[in-house]
């Protein structure tokens, strides 16, 4: 036991010997230089070495003194306050950030409080003026001024923008036109990189000693650097203007769809850049990798946006994080895109697209509120930092002036974009419904703009590889303020004087959605009928999908089995009630209250829960039986039909006309029994019987040994009326179509049923023997004939019967 605690002591005392020899001014003997280092237990070679010893400020509260001196060499300066002081390194990084943004703040207030410059010069004009002025006046302090990096504008400032442009996309006007915009998005920037690239090789070829180094990837690499529209400034110029949704939404998501082709040709031609030969596995393999950036960033945030819904049906208990998942997914699917080189920003909006409908279905009102308020400040601050840091970065950056590659790059520029946008509206307007006219092409041919992420994209180039990277950067920046100022200050200008329509600030409606909805129904029904599987027929089966599965899942309570038209009409419920409380429209309310308060009271009594009408299970089946037996089945048939590959059948219109024939007949018929029964009338004189027989001629026929008389027939095409029954002159028939057995003198007029006609032959135009004008001549039969008297001999006629 004393054993046990001596050596306890001792090891003790050699762990205090280094302070002890710290504290009395001694210096430990060296270590030997072949001796190894001591490493933590179980530790590999070449991991973590041991701590460092401690330092003067860790050992120095176990050996200081009472007294007011201390060891050799560790005195301080005496300060006149002893907790006053300036350490601005400490805080100089976040001091710094915090500098930028309230100026970047202030900049944009300064923009909006004097009109006179707004109406004139874009926003994204004055910032980077702004930033121009900022970078010279830290240079001429003799200060180095701060250069945008393109991992803090890749990773901080851009995501904010698209995520904001993701989550509040106008999803109808985007899906409806969303063949135009890939075509734009794909062909177009396709186009303009292979144009622009070969174009500028010719010039390096002939445009002197400075530019023949420059080689085809070289070039082709700064073609597509170079040829992507800029969301950021197209966002920036187009939100100004007010331009119709049309134009606005072509534009702008070409913008956001065309970063899949610019992240594709960036990385395949840097790394063929490095390849000592190019192979057509490599152009093939290279010509897949488009669809698996592309196609592999959609599923990221498709993955990431029902992750985020399907959290949010849990939150009803806590409120304030809600908005921070929002954030937080949609973040993580832009970082996790980009951590395999997949398109970050299509799994941006992918993940906003997706989550928003459920996401809203599940949260509260104000953390509604908080993610739409912060978003577009986040995308505002974000914004106006990019195009200020453009200004300053303008300034700090090393350039390299080339006339020749410069001008033709900002002339191949403005070539290839309007040879392309004419190209392709000519073949998009063959299968578009709404064409799209000179104006709208001048309109997405000018709003080409060009901005932070080609700047970005080229300042990632490394100087090893590409030497020519200070001429890229000059000529990338002469093509940004090109297209920011001018064409981003006279674009207004020409959309009023070209008078293309803008948009018109309309708020939506319960009308307007109704109406919205039964044209989709009625759409999606021609289009079943057709046999056509059109958008609106897959967009109906992704509704059902949607309501019938997905909806139970990511929704909470009751909403997920509400219709969509009564959700709207309560957020538009919701809306209204909230602009009344603002407007200060509610009288009851008292002034002193502020609207944010009246936001935070909460309804004494809990709201009635809506009952909605349910049908028993008799009466269900009862419909379907009834739908099962009377509707057609459309899918059952072969035949397709659309308006491009639509022929009229030969045989169509003559079996149409047969059967207009056959209801006419069957209409002409009725009409004729309708007539079968009237009334008996008495003997007038032989005045009064001609003109009787005149009105009526049907009700009479002539006598046996009258000759040269006029027979009564009826024209079976005509409508049975008196005035419509004519007298025509035919030869008299034999005596013994005039003569009638005795049979026939009793019974009068005996009414015989037609015989059907033979199948595959028109009986109404196929003349039977039925048809001959005696038996056309129908006559009437009387309900009451009444007695028979003896007809007069002065009487050419005498009634039917007699």
């Amino acid at each position: 036991m004393n054993e046990h605690q001596g050596s306890s002591g001792l090891k003790a005392l050699q762990g205090y010997l280094p302070l002890l020899e710290r504290c009395s001014g001694l210096q430990a003997d060296p270590v030997p230089a072949s001796e190894p280092l001591q490493r933590f237990p179980g530790a590999e070679p070449g991991g973590i070495t041991t701590a460092p010893p401690a330092s003067a400020q860790e050992i120095e509260p176990l050996h200081k003194q009472p007294g007011n001196h201390s060891g050799e060499g560790a005195a301080k300066p005496r300060k006149a306050f002893p907790v006053l002081g300036i350490d601005y390194g400490h805080v100089r990084i976040p001091f710094e950030i915090s500098l930028w943004i309230l100026l970047a703040c202030l900049m944009k207030l300064g923009f909006h409080v004097i009109p006179s410059v707004s109406n004139i010069v874009p926003e994204s004009c004055l910032l980077i003026v702004v930033g121009l002025l900022v970078g010279g006046l830290i240079k001429g302090v003799g200060e180095k001024p701060p250069i945008l990096r393109s991992e803090i504008f890749f990773l901080f400032l851009l995501p904010p923008i698209i995520l904001d442009a993701g989550y509040f996309l106008p999803l109808r006007q985007f899906t409806e036109n969303l063949g135009t915009i890939l075509i734009f998005a794909v062909v177009g920037t396709l186009w303009n990189a292979f144009f622009l690239g070969g174009l500028m090789y010719a010039v390096c070829q002939v445009g002197g000693t400075g530019l023949n180094h420059i080689g085809l990837l070289a070039n082709l690499l700064f073609g597509s650097i170079i040829s992507a529209v800029d969301p950021v400034a197209v966002l920036a110029v187009f939100e100004e203007i007010h331009i119709n949704e049309l134009l606005h939404i072509l534009v702008f998501g070409e913008s956001l769809l065309n970063d899949a082709v610019t992240v594709v040709l960036y990385h395949l031609f840097e790394e063929f850049a490095n390849f000592e030969q190019v192979t057509i596995i490599d152009i093939i393999l290279g010509f897949l990798s488009f669809f698996v950036v592309s196609l592999g960033g959609v599923f990221v945030g498709v993955i990431y946006g029902v992750i985020a819904a399907f959290t949010s049906r849990f939150t009803s208990h806590i409120r304030v994080i809600e908005p921070l998942f929002v954030f937080l997914y949609s973040y993580m699917a832009y970082l996790s895109a980009e951590l395999f080189h997949l398109s970050g920003i299509m799994a941006l909006i992918a993940s906003g697209v997706v989550m928003r409908p459920y996401v809203e279905a599940n949260i509260s009102h104000k953390s509604h509120t908080t993610i739409k308020y912060f978003l577009k400040m986040w995308s505002s601050v974000s914004e106006t930092l990019i195009f200020i840091f453009l200004g300053v970065s303008t300034v700090a950056g090393h350039h390299y002036w080339n006339w020749t590659f410069v001008i033709s790059t900002l002339l191949f520029c403005l070539i290839a974009r309007v040879l392309g946008v004419l190209g392709l509206t000519w073949f998009i307007n063959k299968f578009r419904i709404v064409k799209l006219t000179p104006k709208d092409q001048f309109i997405i041919a000018y709003g080409g703009l060009r901005g932070a992420i080609a700047f970005s994209l080229c300042y990632l180039l490394d100087y090893e590889h590409f030497n020519m990277r200070d001429m890229f950067l000059t000529a990338i920046i002469t093509v940004i303020f090109f297209t920011v100022f001018v064409q981003g200050m006279t674009i207004r200008p020409l959309v009023d004087l070209l008078a293309v329509k803008k948009k018109q600030e309309t708020k939506r409606s319960i009308n307007e959605e109704i109406h919205t909805q039964f044209l989709d129904h009625l759409l999606t029904g021609i289009e079943d009928i057709c046999g056509h599987y059109g958008h609106h027929h897959w967009k109906d089966k992704l509704n059902r999908f949607n309501k019938k599965y997905v909806k139970k899942c990511l929704i909470a309570g009751e909403r997920s089995k509400e219709p969509q038209l009564i959700a709207f009409y309560h957020k538009m419920e919701m809306k209204q009630a909230i602009e009344l409380v603002e407007s200060g429209g509610l009288g009851k309310i008292p002034s002193a209250v502020s609207t944010v308060s009246m936001q935070n009271i909460q309804p004494k009594t809990l709201p009635v829960e809506r009952a909605l009408p349910a049908l028993s299970k008799d009466k269900e089946e009862e419909i379907r039986k009834i739908l099962r037996n009377n509707l057609q089945k459309t899918r059952q048939r072969l035949r397709s039909y659309n308006r491009h590959t639509l022929v009229a059948d030969p045989y169509e219109e003559a079996w149409n006309q047969m059967l207009l024939r056959r209801q006419k007949a069957r209409q002409l018929e009725q009409k004729i029994n309708n007539y079968l029964t009237v009334p008996a009338h008495k003997l007038d004189s032989p005045t009064m019987s001609r003109a009787r027989i005149g009105s009526d001629p049907l009700a009479y026929e002539p006598k046996p040994d009258s000759e040269n008389l006029p027979i009564i027939t009826i024209d079976p095409a005509s409508p049975q009326s008196p005035e419509s029954v004519d007298l025509a002159n035919e030869e008299l028939k034999g005596s013994s179509h005039l003569s009638s057995s005795p049979e026939e003198d009793e019974e009068g007029l005996v009414m015989r049923v037609k015989e059907p006609s033979s199948p595959g032959t028109d009986d109404v135009f196929t003349p039977g023997t039925s048809d001959s004008p005696s038996n056309q001549r129908m006559l009437r039969c009387l309900s009451d004939p009444g007695p028979r008297p003896e007809p007069e001999e002065g009487e050419p006629f005498i009634p039917k019967g007699q």
